[in-house]
């Protein structure tokens, strides 16, 4: 009789801490983690995850777990899956793998999910300077729908999916990852003009031994203190995909991943239920505990065939993805545009960070007006389906980023009109977000220009 339905592969206790599960978790990537289980091509198969946080920032009605947040923790990845063939023959380096995304969702009992700030001086966001405190909203689901007590007014469908999904690196290629993010991180200050006008510190996370999570590998051995010193942060996307937080990577989507170590090692986390583009927040989505049906295939020399390499070596690739047929239908946007001028007036040459964080500064002055706070607005754009795009490259000095927001998710006509912004106790939008001091004694950015 043929089988039906999904082979729970990995499991996960929401009751148990990160290394406290039947199958450890990971939070580096290394060739020499060990792969926890093993999938064969063609088969569906069940991963289950906690949420990036490891059950570190809470349905608590406050914003300090978010503001004393261990970041050296995350994120909490369940895998590496070893990948075999119909004859059991694994991935080799070199192939593709192509991952099916068939089936996912928030883990039953467990529908909730939160969207907050970092705390300037731990980790901050896109905006941190000008939003350097720690804040946090509640996110419930109702379905497919998501609302929050926090942001009242407000409610829409999510497109789930996994932030985070990606192969092991070789060694070789975490090489390459540690050596040139050192640099940036030991010279970007005084290197890189952009560090004058986007603030989130450090400038790359580097490897470190504290709060490292390496699965099998047994902590305080010769072993584990080795790789613990090697072992590559899972902030940021990198050749193996990995953290690239694309939001519509949901139901009925592919994944084609390079390998570079034999089984190719698939790991996969940080949940969303949704997100808008850029993540602005960085602790943007809505951050969620959940579960992956997945069905994997082995393209045996895939990367030189399909992948071409941006780089001094054949390392140097990018994972293609492939978006799936399931998304809620909006037909009404409200587009902010951005330049690249910041808040000084200061020209910069065809930059579209500069421009993108513009788009989001005006789209958050302008929903501000219609009764919400300024960071009841700023968790929404890096949570809710909006479309982030750069709309122009090429026409100097300026870059042009525009962000969409889909007018159906509030629940008053937020676009300009002939007579004023509508004033009145129904618009007056409480409670607000849950919010801690700054501390700090780094410069907050202000827009003179801006409502307040």
């Amino acid at each position: 009789m043929a089988r039906y339905g999904s082979r729970m592969l990995v499991p996960v206790d929401l009751k148990k801490k990160p290394w406290e599960q039947e199958l450890p978790l990971h939070n580096r990537w290394h060739p020499d983690i060990p792969p926890v289980a093993e999938a064969t091509t063609g088969e569906l198969f069940r991963v289950e995850m906690i949420d990036f946080s490891g059950g570190a920032i809470t349905k608590n009605y406050t914003a300090e777990d978010a503001k004393y947040v261990d970041l050296s923790a995350v994120h909490h990845l369940s895998g590496p899956i070893r990948i075999v063939d119909s004859d059991g023959i694994p991935a080799q380096p070199g192939d593709l793998l192509a991952v099916e995304i068939c089936n996912l969702g928030p883990l039953p009992g467990d529908e909730w999910g939160f969207t907050a700030t970092f705390d300037r001086e731990n980790g901050g966001g896109f905006l941190t300077d000008h939003f350097p405190y720690a804040t946090k909203a509640i996110w419930y689901f109702e379905g497919i729908y998501a609302y929050s007590p926090q942001i009242p007014g407000v409610r829409f469908p999510g497109i789930t999916h996994p932030g985070i999904i990606g192969t092991a690196p070789s060694m070789e290629l975490l090489n390459i990852w540690n050596e040139r993010e050192r640099d940036v991180a030991e010279n970007g200050i005084h290197s890189l003009k952009l560090c004058e006008v986007l603030h989130s510190r450090p400038l790359a996370n580097l490897p470190t031994e504290k709060s490292c999570l390496l699965g099998k590998i047994e902590k305080d051995t010769d072993e584990w203190e080795k790789i613990a010193r090697e072992a590559a942060r899972t902030i940021p996307g990198r050749e193996n995909g990995g953290n690239c937080d694309i939001k519509n990577l949901s139901r009925g989507s592919k994944v084609y991943l390079p390998v570079f170590v034999e089984g190719a090692n698939l790991s996969t986390g940080d949940m969303h239920f949704s997100q808008g583009d850029g993540e602005v927040s960085l602790c943007g989505a809505i951050e969620m505990s959940g579960f992956l049906e997945l069905k994997c295939e082995i393209i045996r020399g895939g990367m030189k065939e399909y992948l071409t390499p941006m780089g001094p070596t054949p390392l140097h690739v990018n994972p293609i993805f492939e978006i799936g047929p399931v998304e809620p239908r909006f037909s009404e946007w409200l587009v902010f545009e951005g330049i690249s001028v910041d808040e000084s007036g200061r020209q910069h040459y065809l930059d579209a960070s500069v421009a993108y964080k513009r788009a989001v500064l005006n789209a958050i002055d302008y929903i501000s007006k219609f009764g919400y706070s300024k960071e009841q607005v700023y968790l929404l754009l890096s949570c809710c389906p909006c479309e982030g795009r750069i709309s122009g490259i090429v026409d100097a000095p300026n870059a042009c980023a525009t962000l969409a927001i889909p007018t159906a998710i509030f629940d008053q006509d937020i676009r300009p009109k002939n007579n004023k912004v509508p004033i009145g106790p129904r618009l007056v939008k409480k409670p607000d977000v849950f919010k801690c001091t700054y501390d700090g004694n780094l410069p907050i950015t202000k827009n003179f220009s801006a409502s307040f």
